[in-house]
């Protein structure tokens, strides 16, 4: 058993890690990091995001190096009520219970929010799932996929691109994980004032409503909606535009963001465009955002005359943002070494935070399918937690 101190403000907080895929573990790696002693229970044949995509091993994708780390593995079979026995040990010791199961599934195995409660009043359990309990459609599986579709996503590029398409990202597995991780410690907080443990609901479709609505409200929020022209009244306009993307320069790709109208006027004075100087639309910053999608394809005309490291220069001197386009290698290529004891280098990907005084860390490598079984039962049995 490794005794890795943690550092992290969760340190001596027990999660016991009843979920799967990408969205469940993503939540409790962040609390991980955090410095929480997480114990994850998983099938004898491992959890999905072990075999997503290619890896080192059998047991290791390159997504479960990172999504893994900082854990504890089970192997049990909730069915088995042998097996159970031990899960019910964890949970009378845990401080927090993360499940992502459908709920009918949580009931048959006596690990609903009711069942644990009896067993540990205190807990803080959190529950994630796609639709709101009560619902009509709490059962029903989500995905990723499924939940963008749900939110809008597939509307939103229609109108930007043409055509109903996804993100290519798993966008509602990794902010619902985000939203997950929020509620559980702002119920730990609560706890701490109050010594009760209470349950925590994250319905994907309302934790993604509330992200895809902050500025894709817009001006269908009041009511009665305020119009925005000739398009409908949902939507940001600044960035419901194809036009808003990286502009080619004369060597490569650049991300300049010419936000306030006056980033626009530095821009055109530079290169000589002071015809646009009295143009109306960049008057105020509600006109210039009203027109992004003419505005940009101006600015963009213009990029090609000068390199990136030229643009950045300027961009820089003048306080208006920019980068250089970066792709996905050159992200992982930034990205620390570490050495897995089985699967080998890899690569680390930090923390989602820093801490000043408790700092988050990567303190154990992801465990082997079960690693931890054997000892499940004495895990967190004594005072001391160890991580």
């Amino acid at each position: 058993m490794t005794t890795a101190t943690p550092t992290g403000p969760l340190s001596g907080i027990r999660v016991l890690d009843l979920t799967r895929v990408v969205m469940g573990p993503f939540a409790t790696q962040i609390l991980a990091d955090q410095g929480a002693d997480v114990v994850m229970i998983e099938a004898a044949s491992g959890d999905t995001n072990r075999v997503m995509g290619p890896g080192p091993t059998p047991q290791f994708s390159g997504i479960s190096l990172n999504l893994l780390r900082n854990k504890r593995s089970v192997a049990l079979d909730l069915k088995d009520p042998d097996q159970a026995i031990t899960v019910r040990t964890l949970v009378e010791q845990a401080d927090v219970v993360v499940a992502t199961m459908l709920p009918r599934s949580l009931r048959k195995l006596g690990l609903d929010y009711d069942s644990i409660r009896e067993l540990n009043p205190e807990i803080v359990y959190c529950q994630a799932q796609g639709w709101a309990l009560g619902s009509v459609d709490e059962d029903l599986p989500a995905y990723d996929d499924i939940i963008q579709a749900a939110v809008g996503v597939g509307d939103m590029m229609d109108r930007v691109a043409g055509e109903p398409s996804l993100l290519p990202t798993i966008l509602a597995d990794k902010v619902c994980g985000f939203a997950i991780a929020q509620a559980v410690t702002a119920a730990l907080f609560h706890r701490a004032r109050t010594g009760q443990g209470q349950h925590v609901e994250v319905p994907m479709v309302q934790a993604m409503t509330a992200f895809m609505l902050a500025e894709h409200g817009a001006g269908a929020i009041p009511e009665p909606p305020t119009p925005q022209g000739d398009s409908p009244a949902t939507g940001y306009p600044r960035v419901m535009t194809p036009e808003r993307r990286p502009q080619q320069t004369k060597d490569g790709w650049i991300q300049i963001l010419p936000y306030h109208p006056g980033h626009f006027l530095k821009i055109f004075v530079d290169v000589g465009e002071t015809q646009l100087l009295d143009d109306p639309r960049f008057s105020s910053l509600a006109e210039a955002i009203k027109h992004a999608h003419e505005l940009y394809p101006l600015f963009r005309a213009i990029v090609p005359r000068r390199t990136t490291a030229e643009w950045l220069e300027f961009c820089r001197r003048e306080s208006i943002p920019a980068v250089p386009m970066v792709t996905l290698q050159d992200m992982v290529d930034g990205l620390v070494l570490a050495e897995h004891p089985t699967a080998g280098s890899y690569r680390t990907i930090p923390p989602t935070a820093n801490f000043s005084l408790t700092p988050a860390d990567v303190r154990l490598p992801a465990p082997g399918i079960g690693e931890h079984t054997d000892e499940a039962a004495s895990l967190w049995a004594g005072a001391e937690v160890e991580a």
